[in-house]
């Protein structure tokens, strides 16, 4: 049963609603800062810097990344208008909490900001954040060709996941562009894992039981079928972990840090092969959550918990 009692509400009430439906500050607001700050550590061990960047650099980064995929959201809700019509009448659009030109204003009020910020703070971080903001203007449109997407989910799915490494050259380039030197070669890698691990997060969420299969709604294994779906995003984890060794390799991990993936990879795909055995509800949930905790862990791994370390053993040395 759809409540519609909240859609006469004021403005701020109902954004704040569909933010909790849609877009969970709190918690999106903890992982893109963690995220961020793994991909600026991560820049910054593997050319050898000392320290983190200016907490004032960290903080305006954060506002644009945070905002970027809020941003990224209200695009969606634009894209999806049709299908969630159609199928989804339960979310904060189609139901009539939220209208999509309220959503419009939002979105233009973001961007006024970010460029605000950007051109007081931050103005050689220009070029990339337009990188990053035309790129999802072209994933807002379907790159001009949406019935042929629609047709082909991976070539949509790999063409939209590029967003997340891009938003990581952005991330990371809070330490070389404002730093004025040339990034370092494993950064390369590091995108890669960026990708794979929003790869793995796509496929982990839509990976479903044969009962919860909805009609009009994409999921992996209704694609390729309850098997098919699941070994894909086992092979996709696997891949991740060796662009992550790599990866590793040019932070200078130790043996120690390579155990520490090796075994993260262990634990996380375990649901996987689990589910191939058991087919349940419960189980699909633990990939989607496994997706989650190796997303997590890769980007805490190579870059927060190294530079937490070295800021750490400053203060004591």
């Amino acid at each position: 049963m759809i409540d519609l009692s909240q859609n006469n509400a004021q403005f701020l009430k109902r954004f704040w609603i569909y933010l909790g439906e849609r877009f969970p500050l709190q918690v999106n607001g903890i992982l893109i800062s963690i995220f961020t700050f793994s991909a600026i550590s991560y820049s910054r061990i593997c050319r050898g810097a000392e320290a983190f960047i200016a907490l004032q650099d960290y903080l305006v980064g954060i506002a644009v990344t945070v905002s970027l995929f809020l941003l990224l959201r209200i695009f969606d809700e634009f894209k999806d208008k049709e299908d969630d019509a159609l199928y989804r009448t339960y979310l904060p659009v189609p139901r009539g909490l939220i209208s999509l030109q309220e959503l419009r204003w939002v979105g233009i009020v973001l961007a006024i900001i970010q460029l605000g910020l950007l051109i007081i703070f931050q103005l050689p971080m220009l070029w990339l954040y337009m990188i990053v903001l035309v790129y999802m203007l072209l994933m807002a449109v379907e790159f001009f060709i949406p019935q042929w997407l629609k047709k082909h989910q991976i070539a949509y799915i790999t063409s939209h996941m590029f967003i997340i490494p891009l938003v990581d050259v952005y991330s990371t380039g809070l330490d070389w562009v404002l730093e004025g030197v040339e990034p370092s070669h494993g950064l390369a890698f590091f995108f890669l894992v960026s990708y794979l691990n929003g790869m793995v997060l796509e496929f982990g969420r839509k990976i479903r039981a044969p009962e919860k299969e909805e009609k009009g709604v994409v999921s992996y294994t209704s694609l390729y079928g309850t098997e098919g779906g699941t070994i894909r995003w086992l092979l996709l984890l696997t891949a991740t972990l060796l662009a992550s060794i790599v990866a590793a390799y040019y932070a200078n991990f130790g043996l120690l840090g390579y155990s520490i993936l090796t075994g993260l990879f262990v634990l996380c795909s375990v649901p996987g092969f689990l589910f191939l055995s058991k087919k349940t509800e419960k189980l699909s949930k633990f990939i989607e959550y496994s997706s989650g905790l190796w997303t997590a862990g890769m980007y805490l791994s190579l870059g927060a918990i190294p530079m937490l370390n070295q800021l750490i053993s400053g203060l004591w040395s």
